[in-house]
């Protein structure tokens, strides 16, 4: 009770920033009414394409759900796996407790598709470190247009900083049989101080990170599933792009992959939903730093996130009414324990899933 109270309050807190920043942005008039002029007057070849482009990304994070689930011996449709990729996008931008919520969510979904406990969360953590190494990468690259266009060394530092995520992800990555280990060696700490979780629950837990450690990833599958995650962000940014070109604007070309990159890692922070409001703010600030027109910044921000964000989220709900109904007529395709499951970590994953 204690955790998910805290939970709504920060989240509530959140969007109280996120309005709060919005009506900073709103509150300059003259702004906010060139803005919505030049939306009244959008290109609508170029908003068709920052659909299309938004929808390949998404497409395209499907493909990645597929590729790594395949390496751990499971096989999901496409088509299943795009639904859920549209539901887990509402989930994480909408719902108290990111991003545990729509971590929990996709868990599941793999489990109840025939996934075992160990390649749903083995495919969640790989996809997690692959995205992370993804974002680093055009970060990094961002920061070195940004430095090449300019005179000035401020970046210099955040340069830096890119390259250390790079390779401390990197490392994670490589490394993740360490990482597991030490997973599991805090599950142990925390079950002698605090005793929980407890019984089967955490020899289940030690389990499943044990099976985990044993799912093989070569460097050429690494490598391939970096650069689909990478082709995920980059689908995305598309979208920035064709976002200019909806409301007749000129691209700064030396800040836009910075721009890009520090709002995409602000809509990630668990503070505000979604990054409602920051979001926004914090790509016309770089993109006018950088030599866009401020009217101009702020509208492709705002015709970004209507598609990229707003849009999502309601196609991505009917996602979940689809799904929620898939299942109900659908049985699990989780084999059935066998009638004396005994003592084993496996015992009772069903109930488990149920709860979940």
């Amino acid at each position: 009770m204690r955790r998910n109270l805290t939970e709504t309050v920060r989240y509530v807190l959140g969007i109280a920033v996120g309005i709060v920043v919005l009506l900073l942005l709103f509150g300059k008039r003259s702004e906010l009414v060139a803005a919505r002029n030049e939306l009244s007057h959008a290109n609508v070849g170029w908003v068709a394409a920052a659909v299309g482009t938004e929808a390949t990304s998404l497409l395209t994070f499907a493909y990645l759900q597929r590729l790594v689930l395949r390496l751990s011996g499971t096989t999901v449709p496409m088509s299943r796996l795009y639904l859920l990729t549209m539901a887990n996008d509402a989930i994480a931008n909408t719902v108290p407790g990111e991003p545990a919520v729509s971590s929990a969510y996709r868990y599941r979904y793999y489990r109840r598709s025939g996934a075992t406990g160990a390649s749903a969360g083995w495919t969640i953590f790989t996809i997690l470190i692959c995205q992370a190494i993804g974002m680093s990468m055009l970060l990094l690259l961002g920061v070195l247009v940004a430095l090449a266009g300019s005179t000035s060394s401020q970046s210099t530092g955040a340069t830096i900083i890119a390259l250390f995520i790079v390779a401390g992800a990197g490392a994670i990555l490589v490394r993740r049989d360490l990482v597991l280990r030490i997973a599991g060696a805090l599950v142990r700490g925390f079950r002698r101080v605090t005793g929980h979780p407890r019984g089967s629950i955490a020899a289940r837990i030690e389990s499943t990170l044990a099976r985990m450690r044993e799912i093989p990833l070569s460097t050429k599958q690494t490598a391939a599933i970096v650069v689909v995650a990478a082709a995920v962000w980059g689908c995305d940014l598309c979208t920035l792009l064709c976002s200019f070109g909806a409301v007749h604007a000129k691209i700064p070309w030396t800040g836009i992959l910075l721009a890009y990159g520090v709002a995409q890692i602000i809509a990630s922070l668990p503070i505000v939903p979604g990054g409602i409001g920051v979001v926004e703010g914090s790509l016309a600030v770089i993109l006018t730093a950088y030599g866009a027109v401020r009217v101009e910044a702020f509208s492709a921000a705002i015709a970004f996130r209507v598609v990229n964000f707003w849009l999502a989220i309601a196609l991505g709900w009917v996602s979940v009414a689809v799904i929620a109904h898939q299942l109900r007529r659908r049985p699990s395709d989780v084999p059935e324990p066998d009638a004396n499951p005994g003592p084993g970590p496996d015992a009772g994953t069903d109930t488990d899933l149920q709860v979940t």
